[in-house]
């Protein structure tokens, strides 16, 4: 069994929030979103009318190994993060997020999903891009403190990733 297969994805919880804060900041160290924030994300996440969606992928120990999160509003998803941890790097967890938070994109009927990425960011634009995200237009200094510009991408129709294999 490889470590993706290991691994399940489930809806993220207030209780995941120290490991994807500890994880976040091994990924984000200059930039990491605050505590707040992912509370405010997932206050949104639970209810009849929820705008978001947030999932952890879990490894076999019970162990956060990933997270990601989706906003959905007015027809247009906007995926607000994904992190995988260092060792699970190039074994498709990223992809299996993606999809994941592209699946929800749809069924909240999406026509299209934005995201943004570091410009120096070249693992994930990758990722991305096998994906059909194409890029739209820069964000001039939006990763803060460090004032790193972000790529803008988009990825219109994103049911017709659904059921696709996607290889990188």
């Amino acid at each position: 069994m490889n470590a993706v297969t290991s691994i399940v994805l489930r809806e993220m919880r207030w209780w995941d929030i120290d490991a994807v804060m500890e994880l976040e900041h091994e990924l984000f160290p200059d930039d990491a979103w605050s505590r707040g924030m992912f509370w405010s994300e997932l206050a949104d996440a639970r209810h009849p009318d929820a705008t978001r969606h947030y999932v952890v992928a879990e490894d076999e120990s019970g162990r956060v190994a990933g997270y990601g999160g989706l906003a959905a509003i007015a027809g247009t998803g906007d995926i607000q993060t994904i992190g995988t941890a260092r060792g699970q790097w190039g074994t498709g967890l990223g992809a299996r997020l993606l999809r994941e938070l592209l699946r929800q994109a749809t069924s909240f009927e999406c026509h299209e999903v934005l995201l943004e990425v570091r410009v120096d960011n070249g693992r994930a634009q990758r990722l991305y891009t096998r994906f059909g995200f194409e890029s739209i237009g820069f964000r001039r200094g939006y990763y803060q403190p460090g004032n790193v510009d972000a790529l803008v991408m988009r990825l219109t129709d994103p049911s017709s990733v659904q059921g696709t294999e996607i290889h990188g």
